[in-house]
């Protein structure tokens, strides 16, 4: 060891002494050398030189010291500099100024100083050192780099430039055969379209691509972040795609899912499992197996188990369905003026704020909150005018009351119920107790709520009522059977309070006894409370 670093001090002083003074000349020519091809690769072979001065300094080792647009050669490994001192039996040489390596067609390294290994082919090179592989250009103040794997390391800081991605970290890990860059400690990547801020990042200068292995902040031009610790992120293509639920901020929209992906050439994105959507200008909550976006359109669809909650300062309402899609209403509009689409009201709406969008729900769509329930098998609400349209086999349940119809319209107002709509052979039944049911039946019905709870129902054409008369004592004495051209219907605590018959009223109160409660019905009389959902937490399963 002491032998080795007497001779690096020997010969850093004779080089220098030699290429400034010109003394301790022993013979000094003027060289270039053709290289064999059967010479041997392992040692460094000199190609070209202005002045070669050769240098004994014991019995076995003989000293090459080169001067003026020296050029080396080892293997396919070109070296080039000012000045060097070539020891091929110690298998060390030392060059200085203006010194390159070129390995490959595309990898170029260069420095101000160079300490290389000949027989290990490990370079250690200081002083501005520059690499670049065709792409993209790295400097550092060291670099060592391994011209056997192509690897370059360095530790005390470096900056890579590719195009107007510039990126810096205190260590980072070159591999010049694959084109990745291992960059770690302290890493900052910059962009005109966004910045990355991590511990360790892998970038491939190629294809522009980041991958990410280590807890990683976004954050775009557009003012998205995205906080993950696994994906991937390309500039060349605008796609990307995160692992280990990834936390992506979009204005007013946070998505959680144990993955995400996006494509932001198309302003799309994917999420899977356990997503969670948070937007608080709409003020929904959205859980889901899997989302699908565009943010160009603002439209999603929602699928595997989806969950959609209004939030509500009290009464939040929680709607979940097969799939639920959402999306701009005025495009919608759009559509139907150029006749792809029908209308889903009666008025086309042109607003751009935040009330330009609608719901839709597909398939066993079931509603809950703590003061309404319902279920059907399509579903369309607009946030215009904040009305929920229930198609297919719609069933409300507010009040102790259940509603039928063909189409039920439901108005909301501060998001909380406001009034009813019930198209065609609409039904409300109410449990008297098991087997005795309350029931009016007409064409169209309109219901009226009070704090959220169904208050009161007008029932208009061909209205027909069976209800159970009770005395003071609650006993049962008749049956009213009854029909008029309107039935008014007022609730208190979950019960028929008070009915008004008006217009061509007739019909007959038959005594308890008389009639048969298990045939006492009305035409399209089902009792469904096994359909009602009686928790939120019925709607995760």
């Amino acid at each position: 060891m002491k032998k080795n670093k007497a001779l690096r001090t020997i010969v850093s002083f004779l080089g220098l002494l030699i290429f400034s003074c010109g003394a301790l000349k022993a013979q000094t020519s003027t060289v270039v050398t053709p290289v064999s091809p059967t010479e041997d690769t392992n040692r460094v072979q000199i190609v070209g030189a202005e002045r070669l001065t050769l240098l004994k300094t014991d019995d076995s080792t003989t000293l090459q010291i080169l001067a003026g647009s020296v050029k080396l050669k080892q293997g396919k490994t070109l070296f080039f500099c000012d000045s060097c001192v070539l020891n091929n039996s110690g298998k060390l040489f030392e060059a200085w100024s203006n010194v390159q390596i070129k390995d490959g067609d595309s990898i170029n390294v260069f420095s101000k100083h160079l300490r290389y290994q000949i027989d290990k082919k490990l370079a250690f090179l200081d002083g501005g050192v520059r690499l670049s592989d065709g792409k993209a250009q790295l400097t550092t103040p060291d670099l060592e780099y391994d011209l056997n794997t192509d690897i370059g390391i360095y530790k005390n800081g470096g900056k890579l430039v590719n195009k107007k991605t510039v990126l810096t970290s205190k260590e980072g890990y070159y591999y010049a055969a694959l084109k990745d860059v291992y960059f770690k400690n302290n890493v900052l990547l910059k962009d005109p379209g966004y910045e990355i801020k991590t511990d360790s990042l892998l970038y491939n200068t190629g294809t522009q691509t980041n991958r990410f292995i280590a807890k990683t902040i976004i954050k775009d031009s557009t003012g998205r972040t995205i906080q993950t610790t696994d994906g991937f992120y390309s500039t060349t293509t605008g796609k990307a795609e995160f692992g280990q639920r990834p936390v992506i901020k979009d204005g007013a929209t946070t998505i959680i899912g144990d993955r995400v992906a996006f494509d932001d050439s198309s302003g799309t994105s994917q999420a899977a499992g356990n997503v969670i959507i948070i937007d608080t200008a709409q003020g929904t909550t959205l859980l889901a197996g899997e989302v699908f976006r565009n943010d160009k359109n603002e439209r999603f669809l929602a699928t595997q188990k989806p969950l959609l909650i209004i939030e509500q300062e009290k009464d939040s309402i929680y709607v979940t369905a097969d799939t639920i899609y959402s999306g701009k209403r005025s495009d919608l509009d759009t559509a139907y003026r150029a006749g792809t689409k029908r209308p889903q009201q009666d008025s086309l709406v042109k607003t751009k704020d935040s009330t330009d969008r609608y719901l839709e729900a597909f398939h066993h769509v079931r509603i809950f909150s703590d003061s309404l329930q319902a279920t059907c098998d399509s579903l369309f609400y607009s946030y215009t005018d904040s009305i929920y349209r229930l198609h297919t086999d719609p069933i409300i349940w507010s009040n102790g009351s259940q509603i039928t119809g063909d189409t039920i319209f439901l108005l909301t107002k501060n998001k909380k119920p406001d009034r009813l709509k019930v198209f065609e052979n609409s039904l409300l039944v109410q449990q008297q107790e098991p087997g005795l049911y309350n029931q009016i039946g007409s064409i169209r019905m309109d219901g009226y709520f009070s704090n959220g709870e169904l208050d009161s129902v007008r029932a208009l054409g061909e209205a027909k009522t069976i209800y159970y008369i009770q005395n003071d004592d609650s006993a049962y004495t008749g049956i009213n059977e009854s029909k008029s051209d309107i039935i008014d219907i007022y609730i208190l605590k979950k019960e028929l309070e008070r009915i008004v018959l008006r217009n061509e009223v007739s019909g007959t109160i038959w005594p308890i006894g008389q009639k048969d409660p298990g045939q006492m019905r009305l035409p399209k009389f089902r009792w469904l409370e096994s359909h009602r959902p009686k928790t939120k937490a019925e709607l995760f399963e």
